[in-house]
């Protein structure tokens, strides 16, 4: 089976019984938090020989762009299409060459030093967003014109915490403030929340949706970027609360976290009650470590490592994803794509490959 697949048969509800545990299937699932826009590009023209829009040209070319990344999502294999957008944090951010093969120009990156906010003056004087006036259209087109068959998951922004630490504040600055402003720090991680949460209540009711996958970086490769006690009190509750809203409604809450969080783990599986958790690397933080250990407690989602995928060989890869397969499979509530994202300095064949192997996989 080679992909983009021609006849695809997405099943949505069986992937939802997978992550919940209801079902063990023969082959994983696909998943991924997204596919970059340069690959998405790729994949519809090279692949598919669809006429490509530059989604920030027009509505019009907005609305080509969305059944593009549809049709992409689609051929090559998924249930499930992940939406994000709507919730513009404005902030301070450095600019790099991209040096990708499907470079885009300038990556940029946030700046560790300090963001907009330092003071309660800052406080008051900044732009926050209103999910009120959020645009929901671009949700509402993609909901609306899924295949039969397949689910949308939604995510408007970056995270609880990464919104504070990468924008608001800035890793150092934050980590100075926690001590000096504990005042300020609260202030702003609740209106974030406030924020995000009113956004994601907006959401609520679109056709085909099946979920929540919030994105948030709480870690890096030996530990948490904030102490564990922090993020309970800034942060988990907050996940706790947006987890709640997703129940309630029969949603599932998928959760995006890169780095090592073996120190939270189980308050995000006990506490906030996350039905599955998504962003490995072999190192520091393997899936097949994460999946042995928690497995039967919450479902494990991606898992190929990003350095691998994009450096070996297409014979090594193949060999690899079908170790982490075998060891991810037993017991199932596991679904297999990139351990963070489909990068676009990651070779085509090379994702193309990963997706081949759990398509074809047999046990």
């Amino acid at each position: 089976m080679n992909v983009p697949l021609k006849k695809p048969k997405p099943d949505v509800k069986q992937f939802i019984d997978v992550i919940k545990g209801k079902v063990v299937p023969e082959r994983p699932p696909l998943i991924e938090l997204f596919l970059d826009y340069e690959v998405e590009r790729e994949i519809a023209t090279s692949c598919l020989g669809l006429s490509w829009a530059d989604p920030w040209s027009s509505p019009d070319s907005l609305k080509v762009y969305l059944r593009n990344r549809i049709d992409v999502y689609y051929r090559m294999g998924y249930d499930c299409i992940r939406m994000s957008g709507g919730l513009d944090f404005p902030g301070h951010y450095l600019a790099a060459a991209d040096t990708a093969a499907l470079s885009r120009g300038n990556r940029h990156w946030v700046n560790e030093a300090r963001g907009p906010i330092a003071s309660w003056e800052d406080y008051e004087k900044y732009p926050w967003p209103d999910p009120a006036k959020a645009d929901l259209w671009p949700y509402e087109y993609v909901a609306e014109n899924l295949p039969e068959g397949m689910g949308l998951l939604v995510c408007p922004s970056s995270g609880f915490l990464e919104i504070p630490l990468d924008t608001l504040l800035g890793y150092e600055n934050l980590c100075v403030l926690i001590y000096e402003q504990p005042d300020l720090v609260k202030a702003v991680f609740d209106r974030v929340g406030k924020i995000i949460l009113g956004m994601y209540e907006r959401l609520l009711g679109l056709p085909n949706l099946y979920g929540f996958f919030q994105g948030d970086d709480m870690g890096f490769k030996t530990g948490t970027l904030i102490s564990p006690d922090h993020l309970r009190a800034y942060v988990l509750p907050w996940h706790k609360k947006l987890c709640e809203l997703a129940h309630r409604h029969r949603l599932v809450y998928l959760l995006h976290s890169c780095g090592n969080l073996e120190a939270i783990v189980m308050d995000l599986i006990e506490g906030v009650r996350i039905d599955a958790r998504h962003s490995f690397e072999d190192e520091g933080n393997s899936v097949i470590d994460f999946k042995r250990k928690y497995g039967n407690k919450v479902a494990v989602l991606g898992g190929i490592d990003v350095d691998k995928l994009a450096r070996l060989s297409e014979a090594e890869l193949r060999r690899y994803v079908r170790s982490v397969i075998d060891a991810c499979m037993p017991g199932g509530r596991f679904a297999l794509g990139s351990g963070n994202t489909v990068c676009n300095y990651v070779p085509p064949q090379n994702y193309f490959a990963m997706v081949e192997e759990a398509l074809n996989y047999a046990g």
